[in-house]
């Protein structure tokens, strides 16, 4: 290779640790490479909620014909786990293993309980289908099935999106965090993205036994990658052996001395209050557009498009400035603040009969979403003590997705409850869920006034990036 070869190459690998948001995760200890790796159980991640809210929510209904009040309910089962995730992460702070791990045996189990989910699936979507042989079993059995599936689904992913967060943030030191916050969420979109695109190829001409295929593939996908995720990440000699003598705090007195710490129930209230907001529209802005703006469906599946383009390009920036001290939640209460003017935007869409001004604000909820997200991630990960990263995170995940999940059911549910007491004004249901949201971003920035450092503390805390 000559000199100018040469040039070019080492301009290249500059340009990428230069302006991609996460290559600067990498350190001498854990290279990129690595951290890459570890990144594929968030494209296992995405890959499952795809198939969950995408794929099966419309096969469900359309192919199979099972009603929607009913497919509704099954979507809902992976919920239930969710508030488990703060237990989950204390056992994998404190657990005794014989081969040195902590980390490793709780996400191999989530990844087999997951797997064991996916397995069950088709035939339990079948017989609540009532297709072929299946007809002459009783719907209950369906029934049991299918919410068995889903929940065993939802609790391993729920379990192995904590433990894996959680082992991130034992092998990055905190400088490192914002840009593998921003790492593991890129993963989990492209995991969506490929996933969506593949399960619909697959599926393009459907037959109950190509669905039994892909959701079965998905599980053995799930094994794969996850395996491949955390090989050799986690060091053997992490966890206490079992012969240690010292007794382990119960999840009570951790949970305690979690709370106890500074305003650890504000964190937790604002990234509930900000979640909420921001997910009450999910299930509405498609229906909004086409029935109030009166957008083909062409128009409006672009809606999710921008949103995500909108999420990518606020965590990338969140990612960036956060690597160089800026406080997290601070962050955090930009992101809010971009929600007003975003969901006043599309209220005022429908007077103005503006899809730009619909769009734009689509795509800046996405944008606030991301910042949001983001700062409320960072700062859960830099303020956790080491001995509780698992519990930290945990308390996180488990109101970050209890939050979204009820935003999604509340917005549903106000816009159909205001459309049955007013069944001649199609825009009043949807306006009163956008006005709700924005006074619960406002409540949210309120919350998290307090938790903002002043410009001296949080630049004494992060004198790396004063250097």
């Amino acid at each position: 290779m000559n000199r100018f070869s040469q040039r070019m190459m080492r301009a290249w690998a500059g340009l990428g640790a230069k302006y991609l948001p996460f290559a600067d995760a990498a350190s001498d200890d854990v290279p990129l490479e690595r951290l890459l790796r570890l990144s594929l159980f968030q494209v296992s991640a995405g890959m499952t909620l795809v198939l969950l809210v995408g794929t099966l929510n419309r096969v469900m209904i359309v192919e199979l014909g099972v009603p929607a009040s009913l497919v509704a309910v099954m979507l809902a089962m992976p919920l239930v786990a969710a508030p488990f995730r703060a237990l989950i992460g204390f056992k994998s702070d404190t657990h005794r293993s014989a081969l040195g791990w902590k980390r490793v045996p709780y996400f191999y189990k989530g990844t087999m309980v997951q797997f064991g989910g996916l397995a069950i699936m088709p035939f339990a979507l079948l017989v609540l289908a009532r297709q072929g042989h299946a007809a002459d079993i009783p719907p209950i059995v369906g029934q049991i099935a299918a919410a068995l599936a889903f929940l065993l689904v939802g609790a391993g992913l729920n379990t192995t999106q904590t433990v894996g967060l959680a082992l991130a943030t034992d092998l990055t030191p905190p400088e490192k965090q914002p840009n593998v916050v921003g790492l593991m969420y890129v993963a989990l979109l492209a995991g969506s993205i490929v996933s969506a695109l593949i399960f619909g190829a697959l599926l393009y001409h459907f037959t109950p036994g190509r669905l039994v295929q892909v959701i079965q593939g998905a599980g053995v996908a799930t094994i794969l990658l996850n395996g491949i995720a955390v090989w050799k990440q986690e060091a053997r000699g992490t966890a206490r052996p079992r012969h240690n003598a010292t007794p382990d705090p119960t999840f009570q007195q951790s949970w305690a001395s979690f709370m106890a710490g500074d305003k650890a129930l504000a964190r937790l209230v604002a990234v509930g209050v900000g979640t909420l907001a921001f997910s009450m529209q999910d299930v509405m802005l498609e229906p909004y557009g086409g029935q109030v703006l009166g957008l083909a469906v062409s128009r409006t599946t672009l809606l999710t498009a921008a949103m995500a383009a909108g999420g990518l390009i606020g965590f990338s920036l969140a990612s960036y400035v956060l690597s160089r001290g800026f406080d997290a939640f601070r962050m955090a209460s930009f992101g809010a603040m971009v929600g007003v003017p975003a969901f006043l935007m599309i209220i005022l869409a429908a007077p103005l009969m503006s899809p730009l001004l619909f769009g734009l604000g689509t795509f800046l909820i996405g944008f606030g979403a991301g910042l949001f997200g983001h700062g409320t991630l960072t700062a859960t990960m830099n303020s956790a003590p080491p001995a509780q990263r698992g519990l930290a995170l945990g308390a996180w995940g488990a109101v970050q997705a209890t939050a979204a999940g009820l935003g999604v059911a509340l917005g549903g549910v106000i816009r159909d409850t205001l459309s049955a007491l007013d069944s001649g004004s199609l825009l009043t249901p949807y306006l009163a869920v956008y006005i709700l949201e924005v006074i619960l971003l406002i409540a949210a920035i309120v919350t998290m006034t307090a938790l903002i450092k002043s410009p001296r503390g949080a630049a004494s805390s992060h004198p790396a990036q004063l250097r």
